[in-house]
């Protein structure tokens, strides 16, 4: 663990030189301050401070005026409050006030130390989930990336490093995985994100007309053809082409595209003229292209063209850590666009979201939440909102195989999704009450009622 500069405030000499020198044991260094007024002057002149230490009871500015006084204008300094022995009406308060945690005295300080350790690591992930947000935030312009889960973080850091480059770059993963938003992702942080995205289903097209689409046509080349058309790759010249499923490519068009990315050139269907074009090519497929090459499906050249740089996205039930953050991304967005006020999310329901297979994956998983956004009976989602179609977690509901599934009861998924929201975060019962949409007291009863131990301690 890092060492941290800590503001450390109590009136009780003995207890503050006691805790100050616990922490400076192990390498922390600690300002000492006997009352609320000279530490907050310090921490407004300071801003390389990394945590307050307060007790409550001081004369002037209590611990709780010092909290409200720090989070106006420090919102993120993690903040730990010292109360009183069995003060448990001042423990809830100080969760309610906005710290981060909280001991009562007398102060053991091996369990200081470790609380101090806990609040450090999760500055430093909320940090690092700030900072990661901003950078989907800047990559695609809109929401629409989660990635708390280490595949996507991966994912994420190979688009960070290729998209600069004018590499062609090959997106392989599941149908409704985002394939188009990482495309465009890279796009955004390249130096063409000024130019045109130019997308294009390579599969959702008739053979016929997607040659067309692709390299434009001139005037009569076809019945239908009643003036000159530009095609998609002429479109994103200067910009980039995304080709989505290029694997659907016949083996006419294969050679056709293979041309113009050796000459750079670009022929519409009914003209002689060559027109220079300069496009970056992302493309994507749900395929094993190494399969389809070897049956003969897909050109070997055209395929060593395209796998220069190689993403892979993960399905969904590989990435369960992204469940619970899409639905809450999925849940604003469908309030906003369909005038809806949802305010919480059932842990029970979330659980169930986690334990299907998805096999429509991030796509499936969006259509589900919109329709029990719009349909939801009160403003907190449940297992009851689920669409008949969405609440069957076996084999029917999931694609999962014969004997995969067990039927579960809510109480189960409950304690699933409770022992999941701890062990993200760490132990700390505050912060996985906030998650779970419930109120401390509430995940106190059910830790106790399903014999839970979190680990650690909050």
């Amino acid at each position: 663990m890092r060492k941290a500069r800590i503001v450390l405030v109590d009136d009780d000499e003995g207890s503050r030189v006691a805790m100050a020198t616990g922490l400076r044991r192990v390498g922390h260094e600690v300002s000492e301050f006997d009352g609320g007024e000279p530490a907050l002057e310090r921490l407004a002149d300071d801003e390389a401070i990394d945590a307050l230490i307060t007790d409550v009871r001081m004369p002037g500015m209590d611990g709780y005026e010092l909290l409200r006084a720090v989070r106006a204008n420090r919102p993120d300094l993690p903040v730990l409050l010292v109360t009183a022995f069995g003060d448990i009406d001042g423990a809830v308060r100080a969760l309610k006030e906005g710290a981060n945690d909280y001991l009562t005295k007398p102060v053991n300080l091996a369990e200081l130390r470790h609380r101090v350790d806990q609040l450090l690591e999760r500055q430093e992930l909320s940090t690092e989930k700030r900072r990661l947000e901003e950078r989907i935030e800047r990559l695609v312009g809109a929401p629409g990336l989660v990635a708390r889960s280490a595949a996507m973080a991966t994912v994420l850091e190979r688009v960070r490093v290729a998209a600069p480059a004018p590499s062609t770059v090959l997106i392989v993963g599941e149908s409704g995985t985002g394939k188009e938003l990482i495309a465009n992702a890279i796009h955004q942080q390249s130096p063409r994100a000024a130019r045109r995205f130019v997308a294009l289903n390579c599969g959702a097209i008739p053979g016929e007309i997607l040659e067309a689409e692709l390299f434009g046509h001139e005037r009569g080349a076809f019945t239908g053809a009643h003036q000159r058309r530009v095609g998609h790759i002429e479109s994103a010249d200067g910009g980039t082409l995304f080709l989505d499923e290029i694997s659907e490519l016949s083996a006419d068009l294969q050679v056709k595209l293979l041309r113009v990315l050796e000459q750079r050139t670009v022929t519409r269907v009914g003209g002689n003229e060559e027109i220079p074009v300069d496009f970056r090519l992302v493309a994507a497929t749900n395929r094993e292209l190494e399969a389809e090459v070897e049956s003969g499906r897909f050109r070997r050249d055209l395929y060593f063209r395209l796998r220069v740089v190689v993403i892979e996205l993960a399905p969904l039930r590989e990435r369960i850590e992204d469940i619970a953050p899409l639905v809450g991304l999925f849940v604003e967005r469908f309030n906003r666009d369909l005038d809806r006020r949802i305010e919480a999310v059932d842990p029970a329901l979330l659980a169930a979201l986690q334990a299907r297979r998805w096999p429509g994956n991030v796509r499936e998983l969006r259509n589900v939440v919109e329709n029990m956004v719009l349909f939801a009976r009160g403003p907190r989602l449940t297992l009851d909102d689920l669409p008949p179609e969405g609440g069957r977690l076996g084999p029917a509901g999931s694609g999962a195989a014969p004997g995969d599934w067990q039927p579960r009861t809510v109480a189960e998924l409950e304690r699933e999704a409770i022992e999941r929201t701890l062990a993200f975060t760490e132990g700390h019962r505050a912060r996985a009450a906030q998650l779970l949409g419930i109120g401390l007291r509430t995940l106190q009863r059910k830790l106790k009622e399903y014999g839970i131990a979190a680990p650690g301690s909050g």
